[in-house]
């Protein structure tokens, strides 16, 4: 049967290690009559020779079985503690019902379990597991810890830093303002608990808050910011695209000799991406890189991603793609949304080719209104008209309006184009029926290809058409009809000089 090695048995490895190592450093000097005492520190004589450092071999192989009977004992200590609590979870929703019963089975189950650990490592583990799930009952589970009290063991910073925390995520800022005082009152307050607070009001949108805590932290003696305290600000300031003030505390945590991380890093990528300041981004990437102390992950290379996306720039995109493209397909399908965004607003000469790669990764529950009228440009701007057709299907089937002109006039251009009169007709139509941006150009552009095939009477139709949305007779709508007119035979006179007429009436003048 295979043993689990409990905390005893690291003890016993311990001292079982430091008996073997004086005993084989006392045999070795004994045994030499000869030896003079070395001035110099033992460790730094016991490693000076081949020959000591031959002997010290045993003794280097003999620390590292024990150290990894420790290892081994820590991480099932580990997880004989989350089992523990999880039961210890399970069995407490089931009485969250009753108050009664609640408090009852925390005070007889609960503190029995709690108290095994003097460090409060129960309690945070059980908190830890109900804060995604059930923070409602995490809070409640941390006010009986305060309400119970124990002088013998005080609630930890831990503690309350925890319960801190859940009262942010839960956006109940003065429950956590609450905690926050009572650490203070209890003399815990630690730069831990302020970076809890400011957390939670950062969460809560409450910048002005943060900054205000940053301030009292400043102030306060005992205490001083780290790492994680200067992530937020950074964090905070490039969110609001605050670059200056980002920049600001930046330099600040390098004057205080505190070594940015890989969050600040990344965070201060997200606030240059924030801003579209590429070059920035950029450079603080190549920053980071040089540093050698700090290595992208993938949330860096997400971020870069997205960056060389929205910048247009496509080779880095694509290498950066490279990378991390498995994971980009299986959970960031925005960032393949972006990619595809950024051919659409390129000049590549390929890009509709990589953009159906891109587009036959996207599930079709995924749709997206944006990125469907997006589609339809570019196949207009690429005389693509099958494909232009088949995305206009797709955006009348999901009830998605297009209500730009801009996009209206790349359609009917492509239709025109190609000349396909009779799918710019029904195009029209249905972008009637379905709410479309409708404009007088588009009526102009049907006009003038029905006139071109000589279906005078068709032509005469879109005019009625366009007077039931108040379009009436323009400068260019009677320059196209009287254009129509003056190359038929003598049954059109009379319509031609009434387009005369009207032209002359409204003071448009007769074309050369």
């Amino acid at each position: 049967m295979r043993r689990v090695f409990k905390i005893s048995d690291i003890a016993a490895a311990r001292s079982e290690l430091q008996y073997f190592h004086h005993r084989f450093y006392l045999s070795k000097r004994l045994t030499d009559p000869t030896t003079i005492p070395d001035p110099k520190p033992t460790s730094a004589r016991w490693f000076s020779t081949e020959e000591s450092e031959s002997s010290s071999k045993p003794i280097m192989d003999l620390y590292a079985q024990f150290a990894n009977k420790w290892v081994y004992a820590e991480v099932r200590a580990k997880e004989a503690l989350i089992e523990q609590v999880s039961v210890f979870r399970d069995e407490l929703m089931k009485n969250v019902k009753d108050e009664t019963s609640f408090e009852t089975f925390l005070e007889v189950e609960g503190w029995n379990l709690f108290k095994m650990y003097s460090d409060g490592a129960a309690l945070l583990e059980l908190l830890r597991l109900l804060e995604e799930s059930s923070p409602s009952l995490a809070i409640k589970v941390f006010n009986w810890r305060r309400r119970r009290g124990d002088n013998r063991r005080p609630i930890s910073s831990e503690e309350y830093v925890k319960g801190i925390k859940i009262a942010g995520r839960m956006k109940n800022v003065d429950l956590a303002v609450e905690i926050f005082m009572e650490a203070a009152t209890n003399r815990i307050k630690n730069v831990s608990t302020y970076n809890a607070l400011m957390g939670a009001y950062m969460y809560n949108g409450l910048s002005e808050k943060c900054q205000s805590v940053y301030r009292d932290l400043r102030q306060d003696i005992n205490c001083c910011p780290t790492s994680v305290t200067f992530n937020m600000l950074i964090s905070l300031f490039g969110q609001r695209v605050l670059t200056d003030q980002m920049e600001s505390v930046f330099q600040e945590m390098k004057d205080l000799n505190i070594s940015p991380d890989l969050n600040t890093y990344n965070n201060m990528i997200a606030g240059y991406l924030t801003a579209w300041m590429w070059d920035s981004m950029e450079n603080t990437y190549h920053t980071m890189m040089e540093t050698g102390s700090v290595y992208p992950d993938l949330s860096t290379h997400l971020l870069m991603l997205r960056g060389y996306a929205h910048s247009g720039n496509l080779e880095k995109m694509e290498e950066i793609y490279e990378m991390v493209g498995s994971h980009v397909r299986e959970k960031h399908i925005s960032l393949i949304r972006a990619m595809i965004c950024a051919y659409c607003s390129s000049s590549y000469t390929h890009r509709v080719k990589r953009i159906e790669e891109l587009m036959r990764l996207i599930p079709e529950n995924e749709y997206r209104p944006w990125l469907n009228v997006l589609l339809i440009r570019v196949y207009a701007e690429e005389n693509l008209v099958d494909e232009m057709d088949r995305s206009i299907d797709e955006a009348f089937e999901h009830n998605t309006s297009v209500n730009t002109v801009k996009i209206m006039r790349c359609i009917a251009g492509s239709y025109f184009r190609n000349n396909a009169v009779e799918r710019l007709a029904k195009f029209i139509k249905r972008a009637e029926d379905s709410g479309w941006r409708i404009y007088r150009s588009l009526y102009h552009g049907l006009m003038v290809m029905l006139s071109s095939e000589k279906r005078l009477q068709e032509m005469e139709q879109v005019v009625i058409e366009m007077e039931k949305f108040n379009y009436g007779y323009s400068k260019r709508t009677l320059y196209i009809l009287y254009k129509a007119y003056s190359e038929q035979e003598e049954g059109y006179r009379h319509k031609f000089h009434r387009v005369l007429g009207l032209m002359c009436k409204h003071g448009y003048g007769v074309p050369s």
